[in-house]
């Protein structure tokens, strides 16, 4: 199978390699000829919107992530999938989406990461599920006794409510506590972003100064081997994960 970078339809072709799966493969599975998909690769034509939404279904993703409306904005890398102005502007099925494909490992780094079951409340079943069935799970919460999240409050302008929301995201979490494959970790540091890792799907809130976490920005990134994005922001995660305290019971 060719490379991504072989392709000029990035978004398809990084897909593809992520699900490890071949043209042919794909054109069998959505039924049309290999050359149609093909087509859609090097010509960066749009299949019909029926057929783009089973190739999105057997892509684990949308048909606009794939093949962005028109007047929507460039991809300006290709381990971009899509940009929102804010988190909150992100697709409703997004998370959920994500979580039931993930397969290897689920990484969540933020302060409170309480919207998460607030606005979907099977995720944690769902997550629970999944480190059962061998997937890695770790979700590291800001320490809601630190200074830094002290500070953090200050600067949002809302002081104890992000503590208070940190205390209770862990009374959602609460019954993953104990589970195989699951483990928390509190962090005291400057989060400069939340991230969500999601075997090679990522997630990210760069945060803005002043701005609560569900109106600044998000990212949706997939990884590329042969490009080192992604890979940045992993070892951010990994390198908070170092510094965090298990939480009693993880």
């Amino acid at each position: 199978m060719p490379k991504p970078t072989d392709r000029v339809h990035d978004r398809l072709a990084n897909r593809l390699a992520a699900r490890h799966l071949s043209v042919a493969d794909l054109a069998q599975r959505v039924d049309v000829d290999p050359k149609t998909v093909d087509r859609w690769l090097r010509q960066g034509r749009k299949p019909h919107p029926r057929t783009a939404a089973r190739v999105a279904e057997v892509l684990g993703v949308t048909a606009d992530e794939l093949w962005p409306p028109v007047g929507a904005s460039t991809v300006v890398h290709p381990e971009v999938i899509a940009l929102y102005p804010h988190r909150a502007a992100s697709p409703t099925d997004l998370w959920l989406r994500l979580l039931n494909n993930t397969t290897a490992e689920i990484g969540l780094l933020g302060h409170a990461i309480l919207f998460l079951p607030e606005q979907n409340p099977s995720s944690i079943e769902i997550m629970r599920r999944k480190a059962q069935d061998g997937t890695r799970v770790r979700i590291l919460l800001g320490d809601p006794d630190s200074p830094e999240t002290a500070l953090r409050g200050e600067e949002e302008g809302v002081y104890e409510a992000v503590p208070a929301r940190i205390r209770a995201a862990l009374a959602y979490y609460q019954p993953l506590l104990g589970e195989p494959n699951v483990e928390f970790r509190l962090h005291r540091t400057t989060l400069y972003n939340s991230i969500f890792v999601y075997d090679d799907d990522m997630l990210i809130t760069p945060h803005v100064f002043g701005v609560p976490g569900y109106m600044a920005p998000m990212l949706h990134l997939q990884r590329d081997p042969e490009r080192d994005m992604f890979d940045m922001y992993r070892d951010s995660f990994e390198r908070v994960w170092t510094l965090g305290k298990p939480l009693d019971g993880s």
